[in-house]
Order: C-alpha cells, then sequence, then structure tokens
C-alpha cells in the first residue's frame, strides 16, 4: 500500500502540469441535502476530471526506453482522455483500447490528441486487449491498478484536506478504485477522523462484490455509468478500500442521473452521472449519521454532453 509520503511526492511531481482545482462551499447542495456541503471540483481539471493527475504522474516517472515504447491504457471514457492529452503534451505516442459503448465523444477527444483508438465489443474484451498490448512491448498506464497512478489520484485528497473547512464525511465514486484509494490514503493522514464513504453504481458494483467476498471478483456489468464500470478492481484497490474505507454505497442509474440534473440546478454545475450518483449516497449519509454532518463531496468529472444527459433522463422519466 501507498502511504501519504507517495502522495505528497506525486503533487510535487504534477504541480504546475494540473489544476489545483476549487474547493468551495455550495449553498444550493446544502439546501438540498439540509446539511453543509463543500464540493471538490475536479471537473474543471485539464481533461474534464481528476485523471489528469494519476496519467500525469505516471507519464513523469517512465524511463526514456517506456516513453520510446508509446503507452497503452483501457478506459471507459475519463482514463483514456486523460492519458491521450498527456501524452500529447509530452510527445508519447498512446494507443487507448476503448469499449464501444464508451461515450461518443470521449472516443472523439482520444482520437483529436492524437491517440490510436481501439474499439472492443465490451469492458471485459477492452482489458483484454489492453493486456496483449502490453505484452507486445507498449507501456501500460493502467487506470487503477499502478501504485504511481494511486498516488496521483490521492492528490485530490491532500488538496480537499488542505482546503476544506471543517468535514465529517467525505463521498468519493468508485470504479477501479484508484480515486478512492489514493484520497482515503490522503484523508487517513491529514484528517483521520473523517468517515469516508464510497459510491457505485448497480451495475458496476466491483468494489462492494469484492469487500464482500474478501477478494477481488469479476462483476457483470450493466450500468450505463462507462467511466465507472471495471470488470474488477485490483488487489492494489481492494486493500486500501478495505483498510481505509468506512463502506461502499450502491445507487441506481436512475439516481445517479438524477444527480446530475440537481448538480446543474442547485449546485450549477455539469457533472457527469459518476458524480452524479454521489447526492443520492449523500442523503443516506445523512439519514444514517443524523445531526452535526458536514458533507463533503469529490465532484470527479464532467465529461458528459446534454444530449447524453436528456437522453437518460428521458429514459428514466425524469422532468
Amino acid at each position: 500500500m501507498i502511504g501519504i509520503s507517495d502522495v505528497e511526492a506525486a503533487a510535487g511531481l504534477i504541480a504546475g502540469h494540473v489544476v489545483h482545482t476549487p474547493t468551495v462551499p455550495s449553498p444550493g447542495l446544502s439546501a438540498l441535502l439540509g446539511v453543509p456541503v463543500t464540493a471538490k471540483l475536479e471537473l474543471l481539471q485539464r481533461t474534464g476530471s481528476f485523471k489528469a493527475r494519476g496519467a500525469t504522474a505516471k507519464l513523469l516517472s517512465l524511463s526514456d526506453t517506456q516513453r520510446a515504447a508509446g503507452v497503452v491504457a483501457v478506459s471507459g471514457g475519463n482514463h483514456g482522455i486523460a492519458l491521450a492529452m498527456t501524452a500529447a503534451v509530452h510527445d508519447v505516442k498512446a494507443t487507448v483500447v476503448m469499449p464501444r459503448t464508451a461515450p461518443a465523444r470521449s472516443i472523439g477527444l482520444v482520437e483529436d490528441a492524437g491517440a490510436t483508438v481501439r474499439l472492443t465489443d465490451d469492458m471485459d474484451g477492452a482489458f483484454s486487449l489492453v493486456t496483449r498490448l502490453r505484452d507486445e512491448g507498449l507501456t501500460l498506464v493502467h487506470p487503477f491498478d499502478d501504485p504511481l497512478v494511486i498516488a496521483g489520484q490521492g492528490t485530490v485528497g491532500l488538496e480537499f484536506a488542505d482546503d476544506a473547512g471543517d468535514l465529517t464525511d467525505v463521498l468519493v465514486s468508485v470504479g477501479g478504485g484508484g480515486l478512492i484509494a489514493g484520497v482515503a490514503v490522503a484523508l487517513r493522514a491529514r484528517r483521520p477522523d473523517v468517515r469516508i464513504w464510497g459510491v457505485e453504481t448497480e451495475g458496476a458494483e466491483a468494489m462492494s462484490e469484492a469487500l464482500t467476498a474478501g477478494a477481488p471478483v469479476p462483476v457483470a456489468l450493466s450500468s450505463i455509468v462507462s467511466t465507472l464500470s471495471a470488470p474488477a478492481v485490483s488487489q492494489l484497490t481492494y486493500d486500501h478500500v478495505s483498510a481505509l474505507v468506512d463502506e461502499v454505497l450502491v445507487v441506481p442509474d436512475r439516481e445517479a442521473v438524477r444527480g446530475v440534473l440537481d448538480l446543474a440546478e442547485h449546485a450549477k454545475v455539469w457533472a457527469e452521472p459518476a458524480a452524479g450518483c454521489l447526492l443520492p449516497a449523500a442523503r443516506r449519509v445523512v439519514e444514517r449519521i443524523g445531526d452535526g454532518v458536514r458533507l463533503g463531496l469529490v465532484v470527479c468529472g464532467g465529461n458528459a454532453t446534454t444530449g447524453d444527459v436528456l437522453r437518460w433522463a428521458k429514459d428514466f422519466g425524469l422532468h
């Protein structure tokens, strides 16, 4: 497992390459949820999500030989965007493997950044192909099974701990677990009394299934939230979450989309369902903990089009 010194080292490495995103009290969300809410706005990060942090930390740590080989990643959207854009800045050839279910906008952004896109029928196939490409000589930049990537994502928690007011509970979205693993390391070091909650969507429950099983297990994916849809967490992220996170909550896709609409209306930010899922989970935390809750939300990304959100809202009967 990584420690706070690893996250601090990553912060020094990526400084000047990523945005120190705003941490702000949200009067709108506070009124909506009935408790004080502070939001860490990672959707304002370069590339539109926190993923730029881990990708940058990894690319800046590569040897000349690894850089020359070119890099490869698997992604449901945001990691691919981050790697493609970061690799372009540092003049490294990148290949990104994505399922055909990935948002068209995300695929287009990866291509526009100059990376080669390889599409597969599903996320399981994407992970299989990226493993083969790694074995053929490309340098793998894994979205979550890498200590350097986790340390890079942990800089979100470092900034949150330094910039937020008094918090009792922090909610973090979970896909493969890299973000929450890094954030948990930082918060446990800087704010040890804060409760940390992970949030998944139904049909993308890799971490909660692993916690139930006592180890990473493959899961069937059916969530619309491609950016949270890892076919399994890694042993590395599982170890961090099982040791450092209080609980992982699971919410329906419909409520994640409703959360996107609520974030737009009440927080005045345009987020994706991977961030929208925090709001229904936050309501459950408030109900469970009761008086004195002061929430922190890591608003992880905003790479969703208006068309996507309107379509999802229509499909779920949301207005």
